[in-house]
């Protein structure tokens, strides 16, 4: 799918798309060691225009086709999307080797919705959503190794290994919820706390398109309107509920509209400007008193519901290969930083190679990781200084005694 955009730079105006029809005529301006991290090229500005149907809104106004990044934030995206990706493959890998057990959701193929809203909002916002959490953990600020750790019940996981794939926890972020649209309200309540403390803070509540129709999200819509709270509704439409096409589940598929007195906005979420931009406007909104707002994330997830689920018995594997090779999220960001000589595709490869890098090394470190000991089975339960004398565990034997 072709994606028309512009790029601005000083003496230089250009027209471009983001698939190269021909690489061979494309001038590189940049040598294949480019400025990453350093150096006066990082903060060259790039103007961009994204294509009409990256927003739809209904009751608001759209955000601004025009998006204006750095090369290093351009880069820095391109990165964070490619690392989470490789994360998402290796725990894929883990669990087929049986290293993790239990349930495992992948967002291989929704890297834009965590990254592009991460760079649209700062590190005092907050953020809750469901059990396909892992890319919002890792740009939240958990590293890989606690997140693969996590996943494999090790000790150093970022719940001590105790949470597994749906429970994940950062610096303003409450997780990675197991149970369907139960986040939604939790969320309100979170946004409620940034307004009682007059807090310059808004929180994202996300939800899938199979929690879409839970009554308890409709009632934090309610609760959210009627206190004017700084909360931004996300649904990530991944088209698919668990195995269920959403036209099957939902007489309304267009979750944007399904606000009623809250307004939205349908974004094009495989485009992670597109994500950025759309966070950045419904953030203002927020902040700016006029109560909540609904983002739906028009995405895909390229696996199964989660990895029990083969993810092709109630869709075509052509309809997989067909989103991955026109829409990829990742290759289309390349095709566009490349195009419009933000780097060259030398450059990206070595981005490429230095994610994968850190990754593995990342998985080797978790491996490492002891098992939790069994005393941590006891832990967690109640505040230090209000427990009971004991506590019994499944069988009569099973007797622990607080100290």
């Amino acid at each position: 799918m072709l994606r028309s955009l512009l790029v601005s730079a000083p003496g230089l105006r250009l027209a471009a798309t983001r698939v190269v029809a021909n690489p061979a005529k494309v001038t590189r301006l940049l040598s294949t060691t480019a400025a990453r991290f350093t150096g006066k090229g990082d903060d060259e500005m790039f103007s961009f225009t994204l294509p009409e149907y990256s927003f739809e809104a209904v009751n608001v106004e759209t955000p601004s086709l025009e998006v204006q990044l750095s090369r290093k934030q351009l880069l820095s995206i391109y990165e964070q999307m490619t690392e989470v990706r490789r994360l998402e493959m290796s725990a894929d890998g883990l669990y087929k080797a049986k290293m993790i057990r239990g349930f495992c959701h992948l967002c291989t193929g929704q890297e834009a919705v965590p990254v592009g809203i991460e760079n649209g909002i700062t590190k005092n916002d907050s953020v809750i959503t469901a059990y396909r959490c892992h890319g919002f953990t890792h740009m939240r600020g958990g590293t890989v190794t606690s997140i693969i750790a996590e996943l494999m019940g090790r000790k150093d996981g970022i719940s001590h290994g105790m949470g597994g794939s749906m429970h994940m926890f950062a610096h303003n972020f409450y997780g990675g919820n197991g149970i369907v649209g139960a986040q939604v309200p939790i969320g309100a309540g979170i946004a409620l706390t940034h307004k009682y403390l007059k807090e310059d803070a808004v929180c994202f509540s996300l939800y899938g398109d199979g929690a879409a129709n839970q009554g308890q999200v409709f009632e934090a819509f309610n609760m959210a309107k009627l206190w004017n709270l700084p909360c931004i509704f996300v649904c990530e439409n991944n088209k698919y509920g668990m195995g269920t096409s959403s036209r099957r589940s939902s007489a309304n598929t267009e979750y944007f509209k399904r606000g009623d007195y809250i307004p939205g906005i349908k974004v094009h979420g495989m485009d992670a400007m597109a994500v950025l931009q759309a966070t950045r406007f419904a953030r203002k909104w927020a902040l700016d008193g006029n109560g909540p707002l609904i983002l739906e994330m028009a995405t895909y997830r390229y696996g199964g519901h989660s990895m029990s689920d083969p993810g092709t018995t109630y869709r075509s594997r052509e309809e997989v290969q067909h989103m991955r090779s026109t829409d990829d999220p990742i290759t289309g960001l390349k095709h566009n930083l490349i195009q419009n000589n933000v780097i060259d595709e030398a450059g990206l490869k070595k981005i490429d190679k230095e994610a994968r890098a850190r990754v593995d090394k990342a998985v080797q470190e978790a491996k490492r990781s002891p098992e939790p000991p069994v005393g941590d089975l006891w832990t967690n339960i109640y505040v230090k200084g209000t427990e009971p004398p004991f506590l019994r565990g499944r069988e009569s034997g099973e007797v622990h005694h607080f100290q």
